[in-house]
């Protein structure tokens, strides 16, 4: 079945996935306007906020898309296919570079104050997420990303099972250890 040259908005992630093999470029740029962002979040939170290396990797698993989409596979859907691109992506870069726990590079920029809202309130958010995002570095990595895959990009067991390739069980004692060592870690906020 041959797919016709139209907008691709309404289409599927999997029926664009189809047209991008029938060798439809406008369907390549939807699926990248829909999962970019949330890609490069996913992957910057794995790669502790290595930008750079984010970056670079997003643009590896596009390309992969692109230039070789009959690797898509069928019989799963597209997101987590997606997902499990990424996680393997991050894993390889784990293992080539031995990529090092560091710093938060520039996370501040993502949240700055605004001048019409209760400063102390924000002041407060912004020491939360900068105090998470400290504990979620202190993670390993099976831990950091199923509570990312988790909490941060709405993802649900069962999906996260298909990406990380465990069962649903391991997913929800990892889930749960993360959150426990979250919970104590950040106890500090727990009250305020």
């Amino acid at each position: 079945m041959r797919i016709v040259k139209t907008g691709f908005v309404d289409y599927s992630d999997e029926d664009l996935m189809l047209a991008i093999q029938q060798g439809e470029k406008l369907a390549f740029n939807e699926l990248y306007t829909r999962y970019s962002d949330k890609l490069y979040g996913y992957i910057l939170k794995m790669l502790w906020y290595n930008e750079v290396r984010a970056q670079d990797l997003l643009q590896d698993l596009f390309a992969k898309i692109i230039t070789q989409p009959g690797l898509f596979d069928t019989e799963r859907t597209f997101k987590t296919w997606v997902y499990t691109i990424a996680s393997n992506l991050c894993k390889n870069e784990f293992k080539r570079n031995e990529v090092r726990k560091g710093t938060v590079n520039g996370v501040e920029q993502f949240y700055s104050l605004s001048s019409d809202s209760n400063v102390e309130k924000e002041v407060h958010e912004r020491q939360f997420r900068d105090a998470l995002t400290e504990a979620l570095m202190k993670l390993d990595t099976k831990h950091r990303q199923v509570f990312v895959l988790k909490h941060m990009d709405g993802l649900s067991i069962k999906e996260i099972a298909e990406i990380t390739e465990a069962n649903e069980g391991t997913v929800k004692s990892r889930l749960f250890y993360a959150i426990k060592k979250l919970a104590d870690t950040l106890h500090m906020f727990e009250y305020a």
